[in-house]
C-alpha cells in the first residue's frame, strides 16, 4: 500500500472547485475528489497553525497536549513527567507509527518542526525532508523538486507513507510574478461588496482592511500579490486573486506530482489525502489575510479521502475534528486505536455510510484567546482576549444563512447562546476531569500577557489608529486592556 498525505496550507475549502467555488483554482485537487470521499464539515480543532499540527499529529485535543499558543508555556507539548519512560508518549501515539506498526516506510518533506521549534511533529518519521530551511517561506517550486526526487526513488516501492506541506496560500501570497493572473476576469465572491468594505474600514483590530500587516498598512516587501492596505474594490480584487493565485499555482504543482506517480505506475492504487492545517479569513469579522480566530472560517478545512475500492464521489456531511485521522486511518489499516487518542473513527464514510459528532469545539489562543461551538446551523463563539478587535465576549452565527459571518445574532437569540455555552461547558469539563495536571492552557496564554501575536502591541497600534481616523477606538481598547498601558 502507497499513502500520499498532502498537507496545504491555509487552504479555506470554499475556495476550491470541488467545494463549489466559482473560480477554477483546484482542477487537480477536484480531480482527486471526484474519485474519493469529500468532507464537507470537517474542522481543526485547534487553530491556528502550531496547535493544528499538534492536535492532527497527536490525536488529542489543545486542551490535553497543552499545544494552544505560538509562544510561551501554551506552544510547548505537555510535559509528561514521572509516567514517561525511556520513550516518550509521541512514540506511541503519533500518527505516522500508525504506518510504522503497519510496516510501512514513513517519509515527511516538510520544513514545519523548524518553523515552529516543534520537534515532536517529526515522532514516527523514517525520513525528514526540510527541503529548502526557509521556515516556511518556501514556494512550490522550492517544494516539488524534493517531492519528485523522492518519487522517482520510492514510488514504485510499497508500503510507503509520504507527508508533503505545501505553503503557497499562506501569506504573503507568493506565487511568482511570472505566474500571472488566470483569475482577472472572473468576479468576486458575490457577498464582497462595496458597501462590506466601506464596514470594514471603519472596523478595528490586526489585519482589518486599513492594517493588513498586522498593526500597520506597509506592504511586505518583495510580495507585491499582498497588500498593506485595501481602500477600494481594485485593491479587494488584487487582495482575493492573490489568494486564489496561490492556490492555483499550488495545484499545478500538485499536477506534476500526480504525472510522477503515474510515470511510475503508482497513481491508480495510490490512497490520496488532502487537507489543511486551517483556513484564511478573508474580510470575516472584518479580518482579511489572516487565521486568527476561532470561527468557523479560520478552523473550516478541506479533507478529501481517495482511497482505490471504497466509496468514490461521496460527499459526507457529518462534523468532523482533524484529530479524528489517526483513529480513521489506525481502523482503515487494521491498527490499534490508543486509548489517550481523543479522536473518532469516520471510516464508515469510506463506505458511504453517514457518521458523525454532534457538536465540535473550536479553539484559537495565538491571535485571540476564543472558543467555539459547532452545532447544528449554529457558531457560538466566546471571546477571552479579542486581539484588540473590540469582539464581544458572546457571537452567534447561522452558518447555513450567513457563511461568511456578517449577522451577529447573539442579542436575537439568547436561547441559542445558552446552549452554546451549556454545550462548551460540558466539554471543558470532561476535558478537564482528563487532564493530568490542573491547567487550561487557554488559561496559561492569559496569564502570561495573552496571545502571543497581541502580547505588548496595543500602545503603538492605538497611536497608528489615531493617526487613521479611528481614535474613537483608544479609550475602549485601553478599557478593555488597561494592563498594557501601566507602566
Amino acid at each position: 500500500m502507497r499513502i500520499l498525505f498532502l498537507d496545504l496550507d491555509t487552504l479555506r475549502p470554499d475556495h476550491l472547485g470541488c467545494y463549489g467555488y466559482h473560480r477554477d483554482t483546484s482542477p487537480n485537487i477536484d480531480a482527486i475528489a471526484r474519485g474519493g470521499v469529500r468532507f464537507d464539515q470537517y474542522y481543526c480543532s485547534d487553530a491556528p497553525c502550531l496547535p493544528s499540527r499538534a492536535a492532527l499529529m497527536s490525536g488529542r485535543f489543545g486542551i490535553h497536549t497543552g499545544v494552544m499558543g505560538h509562544g510561551g508555556t501554551a506552544a510547548e507539548m505537555r510535559i509528561e513527567g514521572q509516567p514517561r519512560g525511556f520513550r516518550d508518549r509521541m512514540a506511541r501515539e503519533a500518527l505516522p507509527y500508525i504506518f510504522r506498526r503497519a510496516g510501512m516506510h514513513t517519509a515527511t518533506i516538510s520544513p514545519f518542526a523548524e518553523r515552529h521549534s516543534a520537534w515532536w511533529f517529526n515522532a514516527g518519521f523514517n525520513e525528514v525532508h526540510d527541503h529548502a530551511g526557509m521556515g516556511g517561506m518556501e514556494s512550490a517550486e522550492h517544494v516539488t523538486p524534493t517531492v519528485r526526487q523522492w518519487l522517482r526513488h520510492n514510488a514504485a516501492r510499497d508500503d510507503w507513507f509520504l507527508h508533503v506541506n505545501y505553503w503557497d496560500p499562506h501569506t504573503p501570497y507568493r506565487a511568482p510574478a511570472d505566474f500571472g493572473n488566470p483569475f482577472a476576469d472572473d468576479p468576486l465572491p458575490a457577498w464582497l461588496t462595496p458597501e462590506v468594505l466601506a464596514e470594514h474600514r471603519k472596523m478595528v483590530g490586526p489585519h482589518g482592511a486599513r492594517e493588513i500587516s498586522m498593526y500597520h498598512n506597509t506592504p511586505w516587501d518583495g510580495y507585491p500579490r499582498y497588500l498593506g492596505e485595501i481602500t477600494d474594490m481594485a485593491d479587494l480584487r488584487h487582495f482575493i486573486d492573490g489568494y486564489d493565485c496561490g492556490i492555483r499555482y499550488m495545484d499545478a504543482h500538485l499536477g506534476m506530482l500526480f504525472d510522477e506517480l503515474d510515470a511510475h505506475g503508482a497513481l491508480d492504487d495510490l490512497v490520496i489525502i488532502i487537507s489543511a492545517d486551517h483556513g484564511e479569513n478573508l474580510g470575516e469579522l472584518g479580518i482579511y489575510g489572516e487565521h486568527g480566530t476561532a470561527d468557523g472560517i479560520t478552523c473550516r478545512i478541506p479533507m478529501i479521502l481517495r482511497w482505490p475500492g471504497k466509496a468514490a464521489g461521496h460527499v459526507d456531511e457529518g462534523l468532523h475534528y482533524n484529530l479524528d485521522l489517526a483513529p480513521t486511518l489506525a481502523e482503515l489499516l487494521g491498527q490499534p486505536a490508543q486509548p489517550a487518542w481523543d479522536g473518532r473513527s469516520y471510516a464508515a464514510a469510506l463506505r458511504g455510510d453517514a457518521c458523525g459528532r454532534e457538536e465540535l469545539i473550536l479553539s484559537q489562543c495565538a491571535h485571540v484567546c476564543q472558543r467555539a461551538v459547532r452545532f447544528g446551523p449554529w457558531l457560538y463563539l466566546r471571546t477571552y482576549h479579542d486581539g484588540y478587535h473590540l469582539f464581544p465576549r458572546e457571537m452567534l452565527f447561522n452558518l447555513a444563512d450567513d457563511p461568511h459571518e456578517q449577522h451577529d445574532l447573539a442579542a436575537a437569540r439568547p436561547d441559542r447562546c445558552r446552549e452554546g455555552a451549556h454545550r462548551l461547558l460540558g466539554w471543558h469539563d470532561a476535558m478537564m476531569a482528563t487532564q493530568q495536571d490542573a491547567a487550561d492552557p487557554l488559561w496559561t496564554v492569559m496569564r502570561e500577557g495573552g496571545p502571543l501575536h497581541a502580547r505588548g502591541a496595543l500602545p503603538a497600534y492605538c497611536a497608528y489608529l489615531e493617526q487613521s481616523e479611528r481614535g474613537w477606538a483608544v479609550p475602549l481598547l485601553k478599557e478593555k486592556h488597561p494592563g498594557e498601558f501601566s507602566p
